[in-house]
């Protein structure tokens, strides 16, 4: 059984690779540029002066520890393409620098694959029934991954497989090393903090409150294993942690990123301008200008990072007091599963200057959650519907309309009829769940061939009338 798992894992995974690989000519977004200017800051500079070189746009603005891979890349693209390492030298793209780039995502995924097969490990402790090929399948040819990383390019499926192998530790009840990961994630990409209140009470609970343990000794040794990765990665920069936490968290940068995340502030934007506009007053328009930074609203009041803040902790809330106060140990594996979850989205709902990549953040934890009950599998559908969808917007070149709407809808499907064929009782749509879901093949048509059709048709008509 083991045997047939094992070689049905290596072919999802050589099946993902080869699709990956022939993404490698598509179109890039200005984050293929964003991460070869961070290659030349680690090769030409030295270290003090990472985080203080503004010679473009794309300063670094991730944590140490994803500076010293970027160091480490450096050290092989050398060899590669010298030119690329320059850091004059804005805007580079030679053909070995693209190949170079690309393969390194790629490679780079064997974490996400190893955070996988880990985590269906871990999973398989929980004793409950699930289909091992789906699994695989939904994570290893992630449609999300699929566009971020291998078209637009960053480098999520190498930061999601360190989360996966995180969550699997905890899982497995290693929670010093659990701890240890989670925090050395926390030091490449400090995004994940949205999720560290889950991470955090279940640590709490069921490990330092664990009536078989020492608490003082428990919170001692955990301590030590999240503050080890921290200086580790922070050490070398500590006479430089203000202009390092400056960058980390730009506040400056505004409510709603240039293109903004289907969130709250989005709601509350378009409300504005839809206000203002009731009212025949001007219309601030700074937030839909495209440019990343501080505006104030119209009419309604004007948004700070401190109420962002307090509205997510109180969105977190609900299944944080769940996991802490109402949970047994039985059921506390999967509740601590739906909490990561949740807090990612709660954080991707009301956090501020959110980007709309960030909803992966959710997707992936949920995939596991897909197997747990029928009405998990359903809200795991309906996110995920909505969810890659809004990532269409990042992969705007004409050519990628074939390409985008072929893996959405390839993996949608194979989604919706894997619900369909685990649950003996499948659940049911509402009528507005029906549309809602209806909507994501409709509006595609209405987009780009009805509005297509309409204006030929009227150019048509004037261009042939006398």
């Amino acid at each position: 059984m083991l045997e047939t798992y094992k070689s049905k894992f290596f072919e999802v995974l050589l099946l993902s690779t080869c699709v990956k690989i022939l993404l490698i000519p598509a179109y890039h977004s200005t984050d293929f540029e964003v991460h070869r200017n961070w290659l030349a800051i680690a090769h030409s500079l030295p270290l003090n002066r990472w985080y203080y070189d503004d010679t473009n746009e794309w300063t670094l603005d991730y944590p140490p520890l994803f500076a010293y891979f970027e160091w480490l890349l450096a050290k092989v693209a050398q060899f590669v393409d010298p030119e690329m390492l320059q850091l004059h030298n804005s805007n580079y793209v030679s053909k070995r620098t693209k190949y170079f780039q690309r393969f390194s995502v790629i490679i780079m995924d064997v974490v996400y694959a190893c955070g996988a097969w880990r985590m269906l490990k871990a999973f398989r402790t929980l004793h409950i029934r699930y289909q091992p090929i789906t699994a695989e399948a939904l994570l290893l040819l992630n449609v999300g991954l699929l566009f971020i990383d291998h078209i637009h390019f960053q480098y999520n499926g190498f930061l999601f497989g360190v989360l996966l192998l995180s969550i699997s530790c905890l899982l497995e009840d290693r929670f010093l090393l659990g701890c240890t990961v989670f925090a050395t994630l926390l030091n490449l990409k400090h995004i994940y903090l949205y999720m560290a209140p889950a991470f955090g009470v279940y640590l709490l609970k069921f490990y330092c409150l664990d009536s078989k343990r020492s608490t003082f000794t428990s919170v001692l040794k955990l301590t030590i294993a999240g503050l080890v990765p921290f200086a580790i990665s922070f050490g070398p920069f500590w006479q430089h942690l203000p202009q390092i936490l400056s960058r980390l968290f730009p506040f400056r940068r505004g409510l709603t990123h240039s293109y903004w995340a289907p969130n709250f502030w989005a709601l509350y934007n378009t409300a504005d301008k839809v206000v203002a506009k009731a009212l025949n007053m001007s219309i601030a328009e700074k937030y839909t200008s495209g440019i990343v930074q501080n505006y104030e609203h119209s009419v309604l009041p004007s948004v700070r990072p401190l109420a962002t803040f307090i509205l997510t902790i109180a969105a977190m809330l609900p299944i944080l007091i769940k996991l802490l106060c109402y949970t047994t140990k039985s059921e506390s594996k999967i509740t601590f599963l739906r909490s990561v979850v949740l807090c990612s989205l709660s954080s991707f709902l009301f956090g501020w200057h959110v980007h709309e990549k960030a909803i992966l953040m959710s997707l992936i934890p949920f995939c596991f959650l897909f197997f747990v009950h029928a009405q998990d599998a359903k809200y795991a559908f309906l996110l995920s519907a909505a969810g890659y969808y809004s990532l269409f917007p990042l992969l705007f070149d004409s050519d990628l309309i074939v390409i985008r709407y072929s893996l959405y809808l390839a993996y949608m499907t194979f989604m919706d009829a894997q619900m369909l064929r685990f649950y003996k009782t499948p659940p049911i749509m509402n009528l507005w769940e029906d549309l809602y879901i209806d909507g994501f093949v409709l509006l595609p048509l209405y987009d780009h061939y009805t509005v297509a059709l309409v204006f030929y048709t009227f150019l048509c008509v004037i261009t042939c009338t006398p």
